[in-house]
């Protein structure tokens, strides 16, 4: 489902700095928090997956979109770079302008600026992804509580930040859920003490493999 308010940053992630947390009900004219903290980039502690397009211009590293892909041809869309990418003999990429395209299941680590592949990477169209049940605040029966004019507000503080890149954001069923490339739980926590708890709902792209 497209929505209408939802802001794309394709930029690549940037380095975490400080910043102090205010509450919502008190943050009223002055200037927006800026991230969640001086700790430095949200790493993973152990292996992640991802969905989402590799793309590759010719003499530059290749790239892991997970959030939004301009459809030109070829397509344009950012993200971190992929530690040795090869193409793979598969036939399920593209190639046009100098430019090298396809959707791939990616299985690696990520240092909080690169992804780093440890697995051969699966197509798309042939993968079988982990399901996962439905997040309850999305059901109707579990609304939130939020205005739409705080929401709003908020999702245009999250695309200000100077510290953690948000990939897309949108208001729905009285929530901000906003996606990020991954959170160990500390954006989560930083969000909820800003601006109290079951406002913006953080989605990591990057998911933790579950333990053998």
């Amino acid at each position: 489902m497209k929505h209408p308010r939802a802001l794309l940053l394709l930029a690549a992630p940037v380095l975490l700095l400080a910043a102090c947390a205010t509450p919502a009900d008190e943050h009223e004219g002055g200037d927006a928090p800026g991230g969640p903290g001086a700790r430095g980039p949200v790493a993973a502690q152990g292996e992640v997956i991802g969905q989402g397009t590799v793309l590759q211009i010719e003499g530059e590293d290749a790239q892991f979109c997970l959030a939004g892909v301009m459809e030109s041809y070829p397509p344009q869309c950012g993200g971190p770079v992929v530690v040795g990418w090869e193409w793979p003999d598969d036939g399920m990429w593209e190639s046009a302008s100098g430019v090298t395209w396809g959707t791939y299941a990616l299985q690696g680590t990520w240092d909080g600026v690169e992804f780093t592949l440890t697995q051969a990477p699966i197509p798309l169209a042939l993968y079988d992804p982990m399901m996962e049940e439905p997040d309850p605040r999305s059901d109707p029966a579990n609304a939130g509580d939020s205005s739409e004019e705080l929401l709003l507000r908020v999702q245009e503080e999250l695309h200000t930040w100077s510290d953690v890149t948000v990939l897309q954001s949108y208001p729905e069923n009285g929530y901000l859920w906003a996606s990020v490339y991954y959170d160990d739980g500390s954006i989560q926590s930083y969000l909820d003490e800003t601006y109290g708890p079951d406002v913006v709902i953080v989605q990591s792209a990057l998911r933790d493999l579950p333990a053998a």
